[in-house]
């Protein structure tokens, strides 16, 4: 059995887990995909889901997340804002969160669309939420698995 945290242990991971979460959203925003990868476990899992639960992308692995992403963002700009975060801290090395979120996807103007029906669009629009698992290894935080879920995504052509 693990040992308890103290309310200040607590209070660190808390903060230390905001900014993986942190630095998640700016990799993404400035395309930095394997800084991105970085930030998860060597095994680690990333899903996103559609807003009736589907799953629309599932990776494993920090080559995967990475490859995955840089692919289906390609030239667009992607915007992420996170707020409202829940943080359950489990043991002085795990813990789960959700995250509230918002996300842009901008493809530039001219550039043709993908043929996957799925990804043809010029804009989306997302909000919704990660849930994640964090593990502690040495002294940094990791995710473990993230899982996007959506309540609302709006697409433009």
């Amino acid at each position: 059995m693990e040992p308890a945290v103290s309310d200040i242990e607590r209070l660190i991971a808390i903060n230390e887990i905001r900014e993986v979460m942190a630095r998640y959203a700016r990799h993404a925003d400035q395309k930095d995909f394997e800084a991105l990868a970085r930030l998860f476990t060597s095994d680690g899992s990333f899903t996103t889901n559609q807003v009736d639960g589907a799953v629309w992308m599932q990776m494993k692995g920090r080559d995967a997340i990475a490859r995955t992403i840089a692919q289906s963002v390609g030239t667009a700009q992607v915007i992420h804002h996170l707020f409202s975060y829940q943080t359950e801290i489990l043991s002085p090395t795990s813990a789960r969160s959700v995250v509230s979120m918002a996300d842009m996807f901008i493809r530039p103007e001219g550039e043709a669309l993908p043929s996957d029906a799925g990804l043809a669009f010029r804009t989306m629009e997302g909000y919704g939420h990660y849930h994640c698992d964090f593990v502690k290894v040495g002294e940094a935080w990791y995710i473990k698995t993230l899982v996007q879920t959506r309540l609302k995504m709006d697409f433009a052509k």
